[in-house]
């Protein structure tokens, strides 16, 4: 299998001997599963090119460049670079950046037709798939345990209006025929949801086998174990891809300004009515965005879901700043006793 079949083109790299194009395919502590025209292997970062330089780490999905190694790791010398990428606020570090992938044409947003379902977290999620520059579709899972699934449909829609929805059961296949058009040779689909929502089982009916765990959820709550540990870009028989991610309890926005207008448009287009240009929405004469809440225009409940994005991603943005100046001094430190050292 060549590394074209995994979505590369050459135009990524146009000098062929700066190093083997490779894709990363999995991520475990500091060690990259990648594939190239070698096949499947394991590979490190080359610490001067990422640790002392602007160079982006790499994240699974990521297409890069390595210097290659048949008898043990191989070494990433380069990322190049994305189309399309997705991140979060790291729930560990609080106010760092997660990369969670890289370079994928469609984002499934899933939940699940039980009380996994939250309209909030659905826009949550929307803003960040928007942000990523690929195209959002609204998967409804676990078709089987609703009679009924419309009203859950109808209450997506109210937030999603140009976004494709699917109703589908991974337990009877119901609606999975809906998938097709997105899963074609060489294209590459992100899976995005909580835990339980039945992201793995997806995966297995898509696959047609059995090629990842699956755990059952409590039925009081409809809240799951983690099945997927680990985020892993998978090969589907028929070519496409699929980069299934661990079920996300926390999803902190981060530098989501282009999602947020694309995802809450409505509430963009009624603040450009507003009499003035910096109203806050408040108590000012003449807000659009007020007089659409009393007139049943715009949910009370949408706009405050915009508010409180829009507050994380400023709080975001401001920290990523703060982070990148953080990152260049040490790198000047380092940079400089290097230097000092050659000169010794």
């Amino acid at each position: 299998m060549s590394i074209t079949d995994y979505g590369f083109d050459y135009e990524m790299s146009p000098d062929k001997n700066a190093g083997v194009p490779a894709r990363v395919t999995a991520v475990h502590k500091g060690r990259f599963c990648v594939v190239s025209d070698y096949g499947e292997g394991y590979a490190q970062l080359k610490g001067k090119e990422y640790y002392y330089s602007d160079a982006v780490f790499p994240t699974v999905g990521d297409f890069v460049l390595i210097d290659f190694n048949s008898d043990g790791d191989s070494r990433i010398i380069k990322t190049l670079k994305r189309k399309t990428y997705f991140s979060r606020r790291d729930p560990d570090k609080g106010k760092g950046e997660q990369a969670v992938a890289a370079n994928f044409d469609y984002v499934f947003i899933m939940q699940s037709l039980n009380h996994n379902f939250n309209l909030k977290r659905l826009e949550r999620y929307l803003t960040c798939a928007r942000q990523s520059g690929a195209e959002p579709v609204i998967v409804l899972t676990k078709a089987d345990l609703t009679n009924d699934p419309m009203p859950y449909v109808l209450e997506a829609g109210s937030v999603a209006k140009d976004v494709k929805i699917c109703v589908i059961s991974a337990k009877t296949g119901s609606g999975t025929q809906e998938l097709a058009p997105y899963l074609q040779k060489g294209k590459t689909l992100v899976f995005l949801g909580s835990s339980g929502v039945g992201k793995s089982s997806l995966v297995n009916a898509l696959a047609g086998e059995e090629i990842m765990d699956v755990n059952g959820i409590r039925e009081a709550d409809s809240k799951g174990r983690h099945t997927t540990t680990h985020r892993e870009l998978i090969m589907l028989k028929n070519g496409a891809m699929i980069i299934d991610t661990p079920g996300m309890r926390e999803l902190g926005v981060w530098e989501v300004d282009d999602g947020l207008a694309d995802a809450f448009s409505d509430v963009d287009e009624l603040a450009a009515r507003c009499r003035f240009r910096d109203c806050k929405h408040k108590n000012e004469p003449g807000c659009a965005v007020r007089e659409a809440i009393q007139n049943g225009e715009l949910s009370l409940s949408r706009f405050e879901s915009y508010l409180k994005l829009k507050t994380e991603a400023k709080q975001s943005g401001s920290a990523s700043e703060l982070r990148r100046k953080k990152e260049q001094k040490f790198k000047n430190i380092a940079v400089s006793k290097r230097r000092n050292r050659k000169d010794v």
